[in-house]
Formats: structure tokens, C-alpha cells, sequence
């Protein structure tokens, strides 16, 4: 059964209806995890770096992926950078028998989200190439109106640059903003940005990681309660 946890005291339903929707990719939209995984355990096999555990590396996605080598390993920036460059090599081949599938209702609640008159973009430290292609992927160009990646902005995650882009692009308010994603990363980023924050349940993150969220949804076709709140 679906459920929506409510995260905060009564005054969140009295503020601004939601008016933009700001989605993360990775464990929001797209099941990513297990090509994600997989391409950073071949980097670092590939690097001979020290091994990590599955579950380990999953911590990092929602990072920009030279910080997912630094969270990993304390290495320097520039070494990260190294492994970023290593890891979309190995992505770029892994991607054309891993396939990444949307999310159960994440395509026709999309759909009805951009319907309703609400405006939809992503905000993902994925390439723009790579967030391009999935939208096209999931036949939903037409329902997106901006997308952000990490090389748009100068601080990516948590820092709140890719949410005030979306915002600055579409002409949106804060106060009329909900960020959703999977990863702490989400929602310490549209916080930062003055927005509402919605955690979902299915992806990279754990619920404890998530508690900071305004709200929590188990499935994506919850947002269009979450919306009206």
C-alpha cells in the first residue's frame, strides 16, 4: 500500500502550492545502481585501488564522480578527476547492454505533472549528453523544461547551484519548489536552496539518511498527493 510521511509540522500545507518539481536521475527516476556499480568497481580494478564493498560504492551516487573516488578513497581532486575519466570510458561501454529503466510510474506521473500546469526538470550530476539521452530514452522531452547537470554549475551537490539554475531557467520560486530525489545529497541541496524536499524511499538512500525530508514517498506516483500539500 502507498504510503506519504509527513515529515514536518501542519504549516507545510499551508504554504505555496507546488508549482515546480525538480527531479534528481539516479535511484529517483532511473534504476541506475546496478550500472553504476558495476562501471565503479571496473575503475577501480582498473586503477588498482584498494577494493569496496557494492554497497559501499552505492553511497557515493548522487555525488559528481570525481568526489565519488574521493569520498571512496580520501584521494586528491585531481586523482579523482582521473578516475572520472577512467570510469566514462568503462560507462560508455558498460551502458550498451546495462540498460536503465525508469522507475514503476515515474513516466506517466511525469506525464500528468506536466498535464497539471507543474513544471518539471532535473537536476542530476550526470553529463548533460548523458540526461539528454534519457529523457529522449523515456520519450519525455516535451514534459522537461530544463535540465541541469554537474558541468552547468560551478558547486554541484549538496550545494544549492543546480536548484537556482532550474530556477533562474524556468522562472521559478522557492517557495513554489519541491526537490525530490534518493540521496541525502537531494535534499540537502534543495534546502540550501530555500525549497520543499521530498525523499523517496526506493532508491540509493536509507530512510534514517532521509528523515531531514519535508516528505517521503515509496512511490513516485505519490507526488501528485505531495504537490497538493
Amino acid at each position: 500500500m502507498a504510503r506519504i510521511f509527513f515529515l514536518k509540522d501542519d504549516k507545510i500545507s499551508r504554504e505555496m502550492k507546488t508549482e515546480t518539481v525538480i527531479l534528481d536521475f539516479d535511484g529517483t527516476m532511473g534504476d541506475s545502481q546496478h550500472l553504476i556499480v558495476t562501471t565503479l568497481q571496473a575503475t577501480i580494478g582498473e586503477c588498482r585501488l584498494p577494493s569496496r564493498t557494492d554497497a559501499q560504492c552505492a553511497a557515493t551516487i548522487g555525488l559528481p564522480l570525481w568526489k565519488a573516488f574521493v569520498a571512496l578513497f580520501g584521494m586528491s581532486d585531481a586523482d579523482g578527476q582521473r578516475c572520472a575519466d577512467v570510469y566514462r570510458r568503462i560507462f560508455m561501454e558498460n551502458k550498451k547492454n546495462m540498460a536503465v529503466k525508469p522507475f514503476p510510474h515515474v513516466i506517466e506521473t511525469i506525464r500528468r505533472l506536466h498535464g497539471l500546469g507543474v513544471t518539471v526538470a532535473i537536476a542530476s550530476s550526470r553529463s548533460r549528453q548523458s540526461l539528454v539521452e534519457y529523457v529522449e530514452q523515456y520519450g519525455i522531452v516535451d514534459c522537461i523544461a530544463s535540465i541541469v547537470a554537474s558541468d552547468d554549475v560551478e558547486k554541484a551537490k549538496p550545494a544549492p547551484d543546480m536548484v537556482l539554475k532550474v530556477l533562474a531557467d524556468t522562472g521559478g520560486k522557492p517557495e513554489s519548489a519541491l526537490t525530490v530525489g534518493d540521496m541525502i545529497y537531494d535534499i540537502d541541496m534543495g534546502k540550501a536552496a530555500g525549497t520543499k524536499t521530498c525523499g523517496v524511499t526506493y532508491g540509493n538512500g536509507t530512510l534514517q539518511e532521509l528523515s531531514s525530508a519535508d516528505f517521503l514517498i515509496d512511490d513516485f506516483s505519490e507526488l501528485l498527493s505531495v504537490i497538493d500539500k
